[in-house]
Parts: C-alpha cells; structure tokens; sequence
C-alpha cells in the first residue's frame, strides 16, 4: 500500500456558515480563542485551579448551590448518559415525561440500562402538565422521574417549577436534561429542587460541542456514592467476589467522576484541556453579559424569528404558551421542497436552517437563534434570505414584510 501524499488534504478552511439550525450555532470568537491556549498537565496546580474555577462558573448558570457542578468529557448525551447509568439500576422504575425525540432518547438509554421504563406524554407540539406527572408519579411509584427541559425536536419547553417537590414527595430523584436552554433560558436547579441537570456547549451557551457540564444535588451524590463498590484504584485481581463497581460503565461512572473532580484528585480520565478552557470561557461571556440580560436576549430573538415567518404567511409550528425562545419551528409550506430551500440557504447566503425528525421529517423547518447568534442582524439575515428563497422556488408571499416585523418583535419583547 503507498503511503498517503501529505499533501493530498489541504489545511482545514471551513466557509463561514451562519449556522441558525437548531444547534450546533457559531462558537463565540473568546471561546475559540481561549481554546487556542497552551495545554497543562491534569495536576498541574495552575489546571485543578482551572477547574474549581469551572464548578464556581457554573453554579449560578444551573441556578444552583451545588457542590457537584463540573463537567463531562464528551458530547451533552455523555453527560445525559452519566447521569442515567449512575442513578439508575436495573429493574428500577423510572418515569420519562415525553415531549417528543428527546424524551425519547432518554427512554431509549434507560431501556438499555434495564431500568422498567414508564412514560407520560404529550403529542408533539405540546408539553406535559404538571398535573398530568403528577397522577403519574403515584400511579407508577418511579425512583427517578427523567425529563428534557427545552426539546428542539418539537421546539417546546416543559414548565419544571413544582417538578421536584413532586419527585421528593414520592422518594424519587429528578433528572433534566438542559442541553438546548442552558444559558439561553432560566434554569433553576435550586428553586425547581431537581436532582441532576446536564447541558452541552454547543446551543445557548455559544461553544463547540465536546464538554457536557453537569450538577448533582448533595442527594443524589449520596445516591450515586453508594453506588461505587469498591474504592477506586482497587486492582481487578483484589476484589474479593470478582465483581466489578455496582455503576456499570467506567469512563460514565459519576462517583469516580465526582473523587476527579474532588480535592481527592483522584485520577479518572485525562480531562479535555482545550474543551475545559472552551466551557471556562462560555460561562464567563455568560456571566459578563448577566443571566437575566442573556435570557432577554434570547426571549427577543425568538419572538423576531417567530413575528418575521407569520409576516411571510408561514405558520410556526407548536404552542405559543411553551414555545422554546431559541428555536422556531414553522411548517413547510404545501408545494415547496423543504431541502431544496435549506440547500438554497446554504449554497447562495452560507446560512444553515434546520431540517425535522420523526412525525415532523419533511413537515417543519427548524431555525434556531441561540447563543452568539441570538443577534438581531443574523435573525434578519436569515429572514431575509428565507424570504428570497421562497421566492426563487415560486412561493407567493408579501415580499418586504419579514424583516419590519422582526424588528418590531425585537423592540417590543
């Protein structure tokens, strides 16, 4: 076999897409810089200073307390991954509150766990009330009740106030998946009284996917450390019945995790310096900017996306009540080739939309404004060029009526 030219490859040189899909968005410019920083060792004094500095970042993000709030080495599902395998036992009942891919991606993991999987729905497009979890719980008496906050498959938000004294009352732990409203939309760990929440980098926060940050609550800690059978850097050949740790995955194992993390220090994995260094800086851009300021940011770009497409005659999928602030849906008009207008975007204004999963597949677009994006000028972008778009391809809309009525939603929200 001949060896491979080196030169057959040129240096990587990405175009500059305007990515307003559903995630991942453009990583903020800090971001990119402060992942360009030298790398140190996992125990260098300067790095686990780095990482205390990381768990204090993230607190207020979460809107929490909590000592065990750090990151996951790996994508938003290696955090959602963690979290299920160290919570959950086989046979135990968990309830999933299913609002559509996600809800569907926990109970697909939770099925390989061999947990005994419960679920309470709603049609998508719609979130599950509290109410409705509620008869739920005491129908099914779970040990954990698992829920996405912000589903970009449906672009819905379940409501999560009252979900946690709910969970406690029936001696379940909660678990939420935030990946696409962390840093975008309030999450209040605290108030909400949940157990474990995880994200991802890659949509609000403004950052590369690769770094998963999670918290755990004191008791669901207490939870997962009784899980650990043997003390960490016990060999295999010392474990008196031949039985592993009671957490099934090594590399997903929060207690061991949790002791990295710890002023134990004890060695897990080599943490991902660069991706530490990326999630450092998301939560410091975040905090500068100020929670309440990012999150109005966000509520203004999603009601100039939504305003722009009903001015062009669309009509925005889901309900208006639960609707995620960074993402849109909007159905496909009848007669348009979905594909054919995102290859459009792409091709003549470098600008990515979103396309659908499931029941939605080649019924909605999906078109995020999250993150470094949430900007009025790239809302109007890409309304614009939405708008051209259509047009090329002989949908008849009010032409010039898009882009005023984002602006006007952006003032007024």
């Amino acid at each position: 076999m001949s060896p491979l030219d080196p030169t057959l490859f040129g240096e990587i040189d990405p175009p500059q897409r305007l990515l307003m899909g559903p995630g991942p968005v453009n990583a903020h410019p800090r971001v990119l810089r402060a992942m360009s920083a030298d790398l140190l060792g996992q125990f260098d004094p300067e790095m686990t200073g780095f990482m205390n500095q990381v768990m204090a970042l993230y607190r207020p993000i979460f809107g929490t307390q909590n000592q065990w709030t750090m990151l996951i080495d790996g994508t938003a599902r290696a955090a959602i991954e963690a979290s299920l395998v160290s919570l959950v036992e086989p046979g135990d009942t968990v309830l999933v509150v299913n609002f559509g891919r996600f809800g569907l991606l926990l109970t697909e993991i939770l099925s390989r766990l061999g947990a005994r999987v419960e679920q309470v729905s709603a049609p998508w497009g719609e979130v599950v009330p509290l109410e409705v979890i509620a008869r739920a719980i005491e129908m099914h008496g779970p040990s954990v009740v698992a829920t996405v906050h912000g589903d970009t498959s449906t672009t819905m938000a379940q409501p999560l106030e009252g979900l946690g004294a709910l969970c406690k009352a029936a001696g379940a732990f909660a678990y939420v998946d935030a990946t696409a409203t962390l840093g975008g939309m309030e999450i209040a760990g605290d108030r909400w009284g949940v157990d474990v929440v995880t994200g991802g980098l890659q949509k609000c926060l403004g950052g590369p996917s690769g770094s998963a940050p999670i918290t755990i609550s004191d008791r669901a800690a207490q939870r997962i450390f009784s899980r650990r059978h043997v003390e960490q850097g016990i060999r295999r050949d010392d474990i008196a019945d031949g039985k592993g740790p009671r957490i099934p995955s090594n590399y997903f194992d929060l207690a061991m995790i949790m002791d990295y993390w710890s002023d134990k220090r004890l060695n897990h994995h080599t943490e991902a310096t660069s991706m530490l260094y990326a999630a450092r800086e998301c939560a410091r851009v975040a905090l500068g900017e100020g929670l309440e300021a990012r999150f109005a940011r966000h509520r203004k770009a999603g009601a100039a996306m939504t305003a722009g497409l009903r001015a062009m005659g669309l009509t925005v999928f889901g309900d208006d009540a639960h609707r995620m602030t960074n993402v849109t849906g909007v159905y496909i008009p009848e007669g348009v080739d979905g594909e054919a207008i995102r290859t459009m975007m792409r091709d003549h204004f470098e600008i990515e939309i979103g396309t659908a999963f499931g029941p939605l597949q080649g019924r909605i677009w999906r078109l995020g404004a999250m993150g470094y994006n949430a900007m009025r000028h790239k809302v109007l972008l890409t309304l614009g060029a939405l708008e051209a778009c259509l047009k090329t391809q002989g949908f008849s809309l009010p032409l010039g009526e898009a882009v005023p009525a984002a602006i006007a939603a952006w003032e007024a929200a």
